[in-house]
């Protein structure tokens, strides 16, 4: 074979080698930051992109959305109460060029960024307002990480605290602080029912007071129920106004006969507690 020949093949693999060499496919979520000589070109892509080898240098950067899990911190709140805090961030790159020059590393940056602002942050607050409001301590995270990360080309979406975890004993006080406050609220509300009750009581004996027939009915149903479960004892109420009289009566009667000593032993009916009492004295009994 000729050596001219040779020759033309030679050149001609040196130029396929280095026409695909020059080659690069760009992703369509991915771009190139190219330099040349060391000077920056930009951004290049998405498809096909021609570069000269040997020359040209290039990253590449992925701008789909990162999701980056900020490591337990061991953080102490504003009222001493220590706790371990995690959460996520979610950002992509927006400025493929700045990600590259503003920064070595974005990810590493806004991670180490997110763990100080996280510390930062949850220190300024207590415990109550880390437990029961923890929205807004999100958008204090989301704001200060999102302003930090606009010069490095990042464009931060979410901020969210993922977990917190405190210490058992801390645990423990809070359930004895909810079983109290549980327990009182069911003070108040059974305080609650029994003035309702009362005042609806009140209400209904002086409805009863103003119809006597009312309250008579009212104690014939009493008795209706207490036979309906077969008591061997049956309760009888009568209302002051009626045995008043008798009770006096009583009463005047058993003085009249505690005044005559015309037996030697006397025995009168008590109208208070249905007893006889018995005189003595009559016999010659000592007292």
């Amino acid at each position: 074979m000729p050596s001219s020949v040779v020759v033309v093949i030679v050149v001609v693999a040196l130029l396929v080698t280095l026409l695909i060499a020059s080659l690069k496919v760009v992703r369509e979520y991915e771009r190139l930051v190219v330099f040349r000589l060391g000077r920056l070109r930009g951004a290049l892509g998405p498809g096909l992109v021609v570069m000269l080898p040997f020359f040209d240098r290039s990253v590449r950067v992925d701008q789909r959305v990162v999701t980056l899990t900020i490591p337990p911190q061991e953080v102490i709140t504003r009222d001493n109460v220590t706790a371990r805090v995690n959460a996520v961030v979610m950002f992509k790159v927006c400025d493929p060029v700045r990600s590259v020059m503003a920064v070595e590393n974005h990810a590493v940056a806004t991670s180490q960024f997110a763990q100080t602002t996280l510390r930062s942050v949850v220190g300024r607050a207590d415990l109550d307002t880390l437990l029961a409001h923890r929205a807004d301590l999100n958008e204090d995270l989301y704001r200060s990480i999102a302003q930090q990360a606009v010069p490095w080309g990042v464009d931060v979406d979410v901020v969210e605290i993922k977990d917190v975890e405190i210490p058992e004993m801390m645990q423990r006080a809070m359930a004895r602080q909810a079983e109290a406050e549980r327990e009182r609220r069911a003070k108040v509300i059974s305080a609650h029912g029994e003035l309702e009750a009362s005042e609806e009581l009140r209400d209904a004996a002086r409805t009863l007071s103003e119809a006597p027939a009312a309250l008579q009915l009212r104690y014939l149903q009493t008795l209706l129920e207490l036979g309906a479960d077969q008591n061997s004892t049956v309760v009888f109420p009568l209302p002051m106004d009626i045995i008043g009289p008798l009770m006096g009566a009583l009463d005047r009667f058993s003085a009249g006969a505690g005044s005559t000593a015309e037996h030697p032993t006397s025995t009168v009916p008590s109208a208070r507690n249905g007893m006889s009492v018995v005189d003595d004295r009559a016999e010659g009994h000592p007292r």
